[in-house]
């Protein structure tokens, strides 16, 4: 990597500098905590790693968190796995994201919005209010702290009060999507064994109804440890038999009853997306989420009560968490159930509009599909509220930000952010006060010290490592469900650096602070010893206008060579011809390098994703290695199976 400055492609007036509360936080911690008052955001950031206890003391403070019993100590045990924050705490993170109502009763805390995109208010006294009802009838009906409350739900208001209602009793919640199978679900549900389930009858996705009747029926006779389940009718059907109407829960005026638990007790179950074997079940705690997002949130995207947070997501994705999490900050969240380009590419950003998103996040996929489909928000949409489009899922190519800071407006703050289910959070992306470089995220989080190593665990700077974390962040999971030894955990995390957090990641921390993702480590291209990252040769090929979506897979061979196929999937009406072939060998030779140009290229019926909409490079290696169908992958977690018998038949023809 170049370490040449380039010119930034935005920068923070110092107005705005000036009004973001992580300038106010700095200059207060200077004063009471020892923070420097000088050197900016790059000072900040490593006073907080270098005093990982005050820092996380000082967010307590600021954030004004509210302990019902004192801790001894901000982190009794640094080790990892293993951290112990706030010993003797006690708190809750529901009474936290509700606290807005009694300042601004007749504000919405939610806006909710389905296809028809016409936003539905739900006040901060209103959500209070459900939350407080269904939170008496969770108790009536024998939920206790660390019973599991489960949800099969779309991103509707109902899904908000009922995980907040769980939260607030101290139960554990967890979430799908309803376009989740029923033997996804299961995977992941049957681990935690959950006594409620909420429900929908089915779901609105594109213009259609789906009908998800049957697949309830299958939940409830495969969940032997169900006591109650709770029918929400969003397609109008009657409570199937034995099932509890929502509105009979939520009617009461109740005042809210928030259990006061350990800092470290549970708070919810995410799962990682579980394309090979089970997905892990990740469980992160009331406290861990609660500092960690007010942090996030409140300091690095700036959010506060004038702010309205819309991101598209679903419940089986962990932004639907972190959105949820916009809460704590006072802030307008933004629910938005529906398919992301109904009725055309637009329409999140005529979300945004109706909405007055301030800070409105999407995937990286979402942008370049804009940018191929020649959407033009900034001249078709009033956005002059939206400061912040974040972007997630995937690296953000360089050509992205152009296409947001060209088409959006030119003073937009364009933060691109790489975390994981696995922490519910950023390990790098948003500062409000620091430059945007094309293609990079603008810097590490606070408390968050990220490094690039490479394998011996020396640091790099810039050159391309392992993401590394070497010191605990408290939304680090409490354990694995159903991991009594830690075993999986460690597995996951530790086994390649002992005591440090290794994400599977291959980034660059630049000189200036900065870094970039380069792809997973895991499924990473590795020709004559030279690391590549897939997203570089993804960035490339998919600028041409051909070329719908790629994949490329690097592997192995037994005889020592290594064999590098890129699989393309076209637009309709083009043809992988020999005009075509060689365009995209010599774009990626002239944009990356000769040895980033694959061996073969290879015409497919399409790319296989994830359920959250990353493409699976591993499990299709695998494949591609010889390794049967059930064991290369759990088919539950794709989003269309059959895609993957192309690769099976493929390897099969080869080997």
């Amino acid at each position: 990597m170049s370490t040449v400055n380039p010119q930034p492609l935005w920068q923070p007036d110092p107005e705005r500098i000036a009004q973001a509360q992580i300038t106010s936080f700095q200059a207060w911690a200077a004063e009471h905590h020892g923070a420097p008052s000088e050197g900016g955001y790059a000072a900040l950031h490593r006073w907080s790693v270098d005093e990982l206890d005050t820092f996380w003391k000082a967010v307590t403070e600021w954030f004004d968190v509210r302990f019902s019993t004192p801790y001894t100590r901000v982190l009794a045990d640094r080790s990892m796995p293993g951290a112990q924050w706030f010993p003797g705490a006690t708190l809750n993170y529901a009474e936290h994201a509700l606290r807005a109502a009694a300042t601004r009763p007749d504000e919405p805390a939610l806006l909710c919005v389905d296809e028809s995109h016409e936003p539905r208010p739900v006040t901060w006294s209103a959500l209070r209010r459900q939350v407080g009802s269904l939170a008496a009838e969770l108790r009536a009906l024998g939920v206790r702290p660390g019973d599991r409350v489960s949800g099969y739900l779309p991103n509707i208001p109902e899904a908000v009060v009922a995980l907040l209602a769980t939260a607030a009793v101290g139960g554990v919640w967890t979430s799908c999507a309803p376009d989740f199978g029923a033997r996804s679900v299961l995977d992941r549900f049957q681990q935690v064994e959950p006594v409620v389930l909420f429900t929908v009858d089915g779901y609105r996705y594109g213009g259609k109804e789906h009908d998800r009747r049957d697949v309830v029926a299958e939940l409830r006779r495969e969940l032997p440890t169900l006591r109650a389940v709770v029918h929400i009718p969003l397609l109008g059907t009657e409570a199937p038999e034995g099932a509890l109407e929502w509105s009979a829960l939520t009617s009461a005026d109740t005042e809210p009853v928030f259990e006061q638990v350990p800092f470290d007790h549970p708070l919810w179950v995410l799962y990682s997306s579980g394309t090979t074997g089970l997905p892990k079940a990740i469980v992160q705690s009331q406290g861990g989420i609660l500092v960690e997002h007010l942090k996030q949130l409140g300091l690095h995207c700036d959010l506060g009560p004038e702010d309205r947070f819309f991101w598209y997501t679903s419940t089986g994705w962990m932004m639907w968490n972190f959105l949820v999490s916009g809460l704590l900050t006072g802030t307008t969240i933004v629910l938005y159930d529906g398919s992301p380009g109904h009725p055309d590419t637009g329409a999140q950003w005529r979300i945004a509009e109706r909405t007055g998103a301030t800070l409105y996040g999407t995937s990286a996929a979402y942008v370049m599909a804009c940018r191929k489909a020649d959407i033009h928000p900034g001249r078709d949409y009033d956005l002059s509220r939206v400061r912040c489009v974040a972007t997630t899922g995937s690296p953000l190519p360089p050509d992205g930000f152009r296409w947001l800071h060209d088409e959006v407006r030119d003073d937009l703050w364009i933060a691109s952010v790489s975390g994981g289910t696995d922490v519910c959070s950023c390990f790098a992306g948003a500062v409000p006060t620091l430059p945007v470089y094309i293609g990079e995220l603008q810097a590490p989080g606070l408390g968050t010290d990220l490094q690039s190593w490479d394998p011996s665990g020396k640091p790099l700077t810039d050159e391309v490592g392992e993401l590394v974390v070497t010191n605990p962040m408290p939304s680090m999971p409490i354990y694995f469900w159903n991991d009594g030894d830690g075993s999986r955990y460690h597995d996951s995390y530790f086994d390649t650096y002992p005591g440090v957090w290794r994400h599977g990641d291959w980034i660059t921390v630049t000189s200036r602070g900065s870094v970039v993702i380069h792809g997973r480590s895991d499924s990473t291209l590795n020709r004559q010893g030279v690391r590549m990252g897939s997203a570089d040769i993804y960035e490339a090929v998919e600028r041409l206008p051909e070329i719908k979506e790629s994949l490329v897979i690097g592997i192995e061979q037994p005889d020592g060579g290594y064999w590098m196929p890129l699989f393309v999937h076209l637009v309709p009406g083009a043809v992988l011809d020999e005009a075509l072939l060689n365009r995209i060998k010599q774009t990626i030779r002239e944009q990356l390098s000769p040895r980033h140009v694959p061996d073969e290229i290879i015409e497919v019926p399409g790319v296989p994703h994830t359920l959250t909409g990353k493409r699976i490079e591993v499990p299709v290696k695998r494949l591609l290695q010889g390794t049967p169908m059930d064991k290369a992958v759990n088919p539950g977690s794709i989003d269309d199976l059959e895609l993957l018998h192309f690769y099976e038949d493929l390897a099969r023809r080869r080997n």
